[in-house]
């Protein structure tokens, strides 16, 4: 803050100089301007016309010359007078004529020239001049005469004496100010900032597990929007934190029990082995050792699933996704476990687009989209009962640009005051007592947000008398485009 108060400052400070050397050169050169006005009126007024005969006359001055120059002895100054037929009357004959002169005798006709003086700046054996100037409203009375002319020409020397005298008398003052007023700047920051000094200092004295809100009674007023965005952001924080150690004691605890039991029948086929106990026990034990390994890693699979749909940069790798082809490719993968448990899987395609429409292609992550097909059929498999029936479905609206992903069961269903609390990680609806982890859905959930689409839960269609109608999950995703 302090540079960026400061170095504007010394930047401005050599335009200010140039600035006030520019007005005072305009402040000296009026009342010189003046002056030099004055003496030529003065001189023209001293111009008589001297007749020498029958129709002739000419231009003399009533007074010598040096009169007008009384008192000066460094001879800055000259003056030139010009007959009526442009011969020098007195003064310097090396003074040039007038820039843009009219002509003479229409300066004298109009009388738009004769009576004003006009001011230009000269030469005069290469010094720098000023120059004042005028014609006299004298009568033309025979061919070949002209008005006669009038000048005074000063040097610029004491016009620029006077101007430095000026710049002078404004920039001594800034000399003191200036520094006084960075010292000032810098004083004033820094007392204005000792608060929000305090408070930083404040904050690197925090351990890293508070979490705590600052007092905003303490912040600067300046900064309390600050303090209190830096609060929001604490809170969401702490609650984020609290979530994710939920959720790591949740997983140790989920997967404390399936390693429990693999070290207890671990431990059981040992020992009957070594005393020669019946192979059939063994054979179990090593049986319940394989289901409880594949279900830890069945869980391991979905933590790192979860992992990856919590990403957010996967949600940055978007590429075409083709939902009916991943939605089918599952359910091929999951027909052998739907025979062994004798369940009716099955795949309704789309149909195609009509005339004039293009198939409908998302945007997406391949393999979340394909976690997140996978997690709703291996959820409905588990909770449809021997003898039923899992449907997914893929349904296009071609004209909406909206592709719509279900996966309905004929299991024991959802209460409507749980459909919210199945997608908490580690969440498993009442009333069940099927093996599962309770993250398949909230991986479902969080790969629906990442893409932007909407997921719900509602009765799916009973299929016949003594059926159960079971549950239907129904994912819409907004984004298609063709």
């Amino acid at each position: 803050m302090l540079d960026w108060m400061l170095v504007p400052l010394l930047l401005l400070w050599p335009m200010s100089v140039a600035l006030t050397w520019l007005i005072s050169q305009n402040i000296a050169n009026k009342p010189h301007d003046r002056e030099l006005e004055h003496l030529v009126h003065a001189l023209a007024r001293e111009v008589v016309r001297v007749h020498t005969g029958p129709g002739q006359s000419r231009m003399e001055l009533s007074f010598a010359e040096q009169a007008l120059f009384a008192g000066q002895t460094d001879g800055h100054r000259q003056i030139q007078v010009l007959g009526l037929r442009g011969e020098l009357v007195a003064g310097n004959p090396d003074l040039p004529l007038p820039p843009l002169d009219p002509s003479p005798v229409d300066a004298v006709q109009k009388g738009s020239v004769h009576e004003r003086v006009m001011l230009a700046d000269i030469e005069v054996d290469e010094v720098p001049m000023r120059v004042a100037w005028m014609r006299l409203p004298e009568r033309i009375e025979t061919q070949g005469e002209q008005a006669p002319l009038v000048q005074v020409a000063e040097t610029l020397a004491e016009r620029e004496l006077l101007a430095t005298e000026v710049l002078k008398g404004v920039l001594l003052p800034q000399y003191a100010i200036l520094p006084l007023a960075v010292l000032l700047v810098w004083m004033a920051l820094t007392r204005g900032l000792a608060p929000l000094e305090a408070l930083q200092r404040r904050i690197r004295a925090r351990r890293s597990q508070d979490l705590s809100p600052i007092d905003e009674r303490d912040a600067p007023e300046e900064v309390a929007p600050l303090v209190s965005a830096i609060n929001d952001l604490l809170a969401r924080l702490e609650q984020s934190v609290a979530t994710q150690k939920r959720f790591l004691a949740d997983a140790a605890h989920q997967l404390k029990t399936p390693l429990a039991g693999l070290r207890m029948q671990a431990e059981l086929a040992q020992r009957e082995m070594v005393q020669g106990g019946e192979p059939e026990q063994a054979r179990r034990s090593l049986q319940q050792i394989a289901r409880a390994s594949q279900n830890a890693t069945r869980m391991v699979n979905q933590l790192l699933a979860m992992a990856r749909a919590e990403d957010p940069e996967q949600a940055l790798r978007r590429q075409p996704v083709r939902l009916e082809a991943i939605a089918f490719e599952t359910v091929e993968d999951f027909v052998q476990r739907a025979l062994d448990r004798r369940i009716d899987l099955g795949y309704e395609a789309p149909p195609p687009p009509p005339p004039g429409r293009m198939p409908i292609v998302l945007q997406g992550q391949p393999v979340l989209i394909r976690e997140l097909v996978r997690n709703l059929v291996d959820n409905a498999l588990i909770y449809t009962p021997t003898g039923g029936a899992v449907t997914v479905r893929v349904l296009h609206d071609y004209y909406g640009r909206v592709a719509v992903l279900q996966v309905e069961d004929t299991g024991v269903g959802i209460a409507e005051a749980e459909r919210e609390l199945v997608f908490q990680p580690f969440y498993r609806a009442l009333g069940t007592e099927v093996d599962g982890s309770g993250l398949g859905l909230a991986i479902v959930r969080e790969i629906v947000e990442r893409h932007g689409a909407t997921i719900s839960i509602d009765d799916a269609r009973a299929r016949g008398p003594g059926i159960q109608p079971g549950t239907r999950f129904t994912v819409r995703f907004a984004a298609a485009t063709g």
